[in-house]
């Protein structure tokens, strides 16, 4: 009964919301350049920026997050290189396989997760916007450096390492909340504002995406990575968090986090550099839907293995 609603109260609005966003890029052929350009300029870094700023944040939280972070990459990174080996993929596939496990979608679909599974803890919210931070970073750093070997000639309609907008929220984020500096009003509530915007566009944003992606037949290389995504990457995290010496909701939200379905920016990069962009749609659209069903069960888990 509890796994029912679960999925009711905390899976099912989120589902409601990206087919509502998959409707209305049905119908209305929304521009997905500029609904991902809003989301990656606008809503990410002020949601970044207003989060760290309210949440109660210690430094030592930081980074025991971080480190959580940088492990559970590590690893999923070596897991996704034995199965590339042992099932001989060429080398753009390696790598398109390596980011569908690496980057996850901790922004339009864990930040919902996290608000519906925490009821808004500024602490379990604050844990999940900066396992955000760090994914973005990674996805511009490790993921364009990747593609690049492939296709030097892409680089530069990349956008620059540090011009991204959500290296800098962060930044000032904690730099008020280490100083206990007060935000300005009239910054604070617009800022406020786009955070409390970010879901609901978020959502439909992915709706949106996940509807008009291209699929092949080939799902076998698609499946493993979503096993890889859904159940090995909470796996490694189970074992990695009791190492961390967190409290219960730091480790339940980090647990949550490390379960949700592939980034869709794994597949907008992928169709970016022409690397194996039917696979990188695929792993997608298909660890999307079978979230649904994964991600009730680690929320189950989760009140069950922290306590």
């Amino acid at each position: 009964m509890e796994i029912f609603n679960i999925f009711l109260n905390i899976i099912v609005p989120i589902l409601i919301l990206i087919g509502i966003g998959a409707f209305l890029h049905f119908k209305f052929q929304l521009d997905l350049n500029t609904l991902a350009k809003i989301n990656i300029y606008y809503l990410v870094p002020g949601l970044i920026f207003i989060r760290l700023y309210e949440t109660d944040l210690a430094w030592d939280l930081f980074f025991k997050v971080l480190a959580f972070f940088i492990f559970l990459s590590i690893s999923l990174y070596f897991v996704s290189n034995i199965i590339s080996r042992l099932f001989s993929f060429s080398k753009g596939l390696r790598i398109a396989f390596s980011h569908s496990t690496l980057f996850y979608n901790s922004g339009n679909y864990g930040i919902s997760v996290n608000d519906l599974a925490f009821r808004q803890d500024p602490v379990a919210m604050g844990v999940q916007v900066l396992v955000l931070t760090f994914q973005n970073l990674l996805v511009y750093s490790y993921g364009i450096i990747s593609l690049d070997k492939l296709n030097k000639t892409k680089i530069k309609n990349t956008v620059p390492y540090f011009k991204m907008p959500i290296l800098y929220a962060m930044f000032f984020g904690l730099l008020l909340n280490a100083f206990n500096l007060e935000l300005p009003q009239f910054i604070y509530i617009p800022g406020s504002y786009i955070a409390d915007a970010l879901i609901a566009v978020a959502l439909l944003t992915l709706g949106a995406q996940v509807v008009q992606l291209n699929f092949t037949k080939n799902m076998f290389t698609v499946y493993l990575s979503v096993a890889v995504r859904l159940i090995i990457s909470p796996l490694t995290a189970f074992i990695i968090i009791p190492f961390l010496h967190v409290d219960v909701i730091t480790a339940q939200a980090l647990f949550i986090a490390s379960a949700v379905p592939s980034s869709v920016n794994s597949a907008i990069i992928a169709q970016e550099y022409e690397n194996e962009a039917a696979f990188a749609a695929q792993a997608v659209f298909v660890s999307t839907i079978f979230s649904a069903l994964s991600i009730t069960i680690v929320i189950f888990l989760s009140r069950i293995l922290f306590t």
